[in-house]
């Protein structure tokens, strides 16, 4: 009786250390498969040219090309009916797989050429990053 009672005991540990050693290992996948959202918004110029705009557009989606450390890149115009845009129209995702590519990025000198082609017609300008989860 005292055998099989201690086969059971180890049986039920071998279940739960495998058990918890299975929820490490996918906690450990989940953090790994976080990333880094860099989430830019801009408000042009009144003046600014529809031509002008296009070419913002098109020089920060060539960035994902340009620069390995982007993951990713999403773009779009703001279509919300509520009205809350603050004048803000275009938003870009940048998707990055650590802080220090982030950090890379923003002086890297094809970043930097961008930012001079947006300057002359940019009003505002709003950032937020976030991991995900």
């Amino acid at each position: 009786m005292k055998t099989r009672m201690k086969s059971i005991v180890f049986s039920l540990l071998a279940v739960l250390v495998s058990g918890s050693m299975t929820d490490i290992a996918k906690a450990n996948d989940k953090k790994s498969a976080r990333v880094l959202r860099h989430v830019v918004c801009f408000k042009f110029k009144k003046n600014a040219t529809p031509a002008q705009i296009e070419r913002v557009v098109r020089e920060f989606a060539a960035l994902e090309k340009k620069i390995p450390l982007i993951q990713g890149f999403e773009m779009g115009t703001n279509n919300s009916p509520e009205k809350l845009n603050k004048g803000f129209t275009h938003c870009f995702v940048v998707t990055f797989g650590s802080e220090k590519d982030r950090n890379d990025y923003l002086p890297h000198p094809e970043h930097r050429k961008f930012v001079l082609v947006l300057k002359p017609i940019l009003d505002d300008v709003f950032v937020f990053d976030y991991w995900t989860n």
